[in-house]
C-alpha cells in the first residue's frame, strides 16, 4: 500500500507541476524575434501585437506541414476580418525557391517567413518539429503552443476565446 500512495504522490505532483508549466507557458509573453518576409521586408513579434496571431514553423518536404495548409487558409480567412492572422515560418534548410513556389502553388493568403538562420526558431524555444505552432493573443502572449498538427476543433475554440478577449 506504500509504494501505492508514493506512486499516487508522484503522479498528482508531476501533473500539479505540468499544469503550471502550461499556465506559465500561457501568461509569457512571445519572445522578441525578427521576420524576414518572403514578399520582402522585415517585421518583429511586436509588429503582430493587437492581433491574434498562429505562428507556424513548417517545412515544404514536411507532409503533415503541407497537409494542415488548407486548414490555415480556411483560418486565416474566417478570422482575418477579426483581427487574426497567420505567420508561416519556413524552417532554415529550406530553400526560399522551394518556399516561394510552395506558396505560389498553394496561394497562401497570409505572410510567409524565411528563417535562414534559425534565429526565429532559436527564439521560440529552439523549435526542431515541423509543424509546431504557437498561438498568441492581441497582447502578444503565447496562449499555447502546439506541436504536431492541432486538434482544429480545439484551435478554433482558442482562437475564438482569444478574439473576444480586448486588448
Amino acid at each position: 500500500m506504500k509504494v501505492r500512495a508514493k506512486l499516487i504522490t508522484l503522479v498528482a505532483a508531476v501533473a500539479i507541476a505540468a499544469g503550471a508549466a502550461l499556465g506559465y507557458l500561457a501568461r509569457t509573453s512571445a519572445p522578441q524575434a525578427s521576420f524576414i518576409a518572403l514578399s520582402g521586408g522585415n517585421f518583429t513579434t511586436e509588429d503582430l501585437r493587437g492581433k491574434v496571431v498562429l505562428v507556424n514553423f513548417w517545412a515544404t518536404t514536411c507532409i503533415p506541414c503541407v497537409a494542415e495548409m488548407p486548414e490555415m487558409v480556411d483560418l486565416w480567412r474566417r478570422y482575418s476580418p477579426r483581427g487574426y492572422d497567420t505567420v508561416a515560418v519556413a524552417m532554415r534548410g529550406d530553400p526560399a525557391n522551394a518556399v516561394a513556389d510552395f506558396a505560389r502553388r498553394h496561394a497562401l493568403p497570409f505572410r510567409v517567413a524565411l528563417d535562414r538562420d534559425g534565429d526565429v526558431a532559436q527564439a521560440f524555444g529552439h523549435v526542431r518539429v515541423t509543424p509546431t505552432s504557437y498561438l498568441l493573443d492581441r497582447r502578444g502572449r503565447v496562449v499555447t503552443r502546439y506541436v504536431g498538427r492541432p486538434n482544429w476543433q480545439e484551435f478554433r475554440t482558442r482562437v475564438e476565446r482569444a478574439l473576444a478577449e480586448s486588448s
